[in-house]
C-alpha cells in the first residue's frame, strides 16, 4: 500500500501523509512529493484517527496552498471536496465501481452516510436509470454533494441533510439496495436498513474486522435481522482495504428473503 494518498486531478491534487514522528522528516517527504508531482499543491499530515459522528480526521498543513478544496477525478466523473472537512478515501474507487456495477436498471438505492456523494455519482454514471437517495449528517459534505450532482449533470437523485435515525423512518419508499458505508458503527443502524429494504433487496454493510471474526459478524447481522423479523442470506464478504495489521475494511452483501 502506498505511504501516502492523493486526492485530486492532473491540475491540482492534495497529498495526505502519515506522521513519522519527526516533523522535519515529514516536511522533507512533503517537499519531495511536490517536486516529483507538480500537480500536488498541498500536503496534509494526519494528526488523528477518524473520530466522531462525522468520521473526520484532523490534519496539519505542512506544505503548500492553504486552500485544500479540490476536484477529485476517477473513472471520468468528478467529486469536489475538502479532505479536511469531509470524509473521503480515493483508495476506495474500486469498491465504488464494484457496487455501481451491481445496480440494475430502475433500481431504487439508498446511500446512508453518503458524504460528498462519491457512491451516488459512481452508481448514477454506471446506471443512469436508477433513483438514488443519499442521507448525510455533515452539513459541509451535504453542500459538496449538491454541488457534485450538478457538476456531473445527474438526475433522479435526492439528497437529504441530517441524522439517518430521524430521517430514514420518514422515507415513504422502500429500496432495492441500501449502502451502509460506516464501518465503525454501522451495526447500530441495521434495523433502519431492514425497515426500508424490499424483498430480494441487497444491503451492503461495511465493517472493520479480521478473518477469524467473520462468524461473529454473521451472527450479529443474523440477530439484528431476527429482531426485525427478516430472513436473510449473507451472499459474500469482500476485503475492501487493509486498515491495520490483519484488520480489513469488509463489505458484506446481505440479501433479504422476505
Amino acid at each position: 500500500m502506498a505511504s501516502f494518498e492523493t486526492i485530486g486531478n492532473k491540475e491540482k491534487a492534495i497529498a495526505i501523509i502519515s506522521s513519522s514522528g519527526n516533523l522535519r522528516k515529514d516536511k522533507e517527504k512533503a517537499k519531495k512529493l511536490m517536486i516529483k508531482s507538480k500537480n500536488i499543491k498541498s500536503v496534509l499530515l494526519k494528526t488523528s484517527k477518524r473520530k466522531g459522528k462525522l468520521r473526520k480526521r484532523q490534519y496539519k498543513l505542512i506544505l503548500g496552498e492553504k486552500n485544500t478544496d479540490v476536484i477529485h477525478k476517477e473513472y471520468g466523473y468528478l467529486i469536489k471536496l475538502d479532505p479536511q472537512s469531509v470524509y473521503f478515501s480515493s483508495r476506495e474507487l474500486t469498491e465504488r465501481q464494484r457496487i455501481a456495477s451491481k445496480v440494475k436498471k430502475n433500481e431504487k438505492v439508498l446511500v446512508m452516510f453518503s458524504g460528498a456523494a462519491p457512491f451516488i455519482i459512481a452508481i448514477k454514471k454506471k446506471q443512469p436509470s436508477s433513483y438514488v437517495c443519499g442521507i448525510e449528517l455533515n452539513k459541509k459534505a451535504h453542500e459538496y454533494a449538491i454541488e457534485n450532482i450538478k457538476l456531473n449533470k445527474l438526475e433522479k437523485v435526492k439528497l437529504i441533510q441530517g441524522d439517518v435515525t430521524k430521517l430514514v423512518p420518514k422515507l415513504k419508499e422502500k429500496f432495492d439496495r441500501i449502502l451502509m458505508p460506516l464501518p465503525k458503527t454501522a451495526d447500530k443502524f441495521l434495523e433502519l436498513a431492514f425497515s426500508k429494504i424490499k424483498k430480494n433487496g441487497i444491503i451492503h454493510y461495511y465493517y472493520w474486522g479480521k478473518e477469524e471474526e467473520y462468524d461473529p459478524i454473521k451472527k450479529l447481522i443474523t440477530k439484528k435481522a431476527k429482531n426485525c423479523k427478516k430472513k436473510i442470506k449473507i451472499l459474500r464478504i469482500v476485503k475492501v482495504l487493509p486498515y491495520a495489521p490483519r484488520v480489513y475494511k469488509l463489505a458484506i452483501a446481505i440479501k433479504i428473503l422476505n
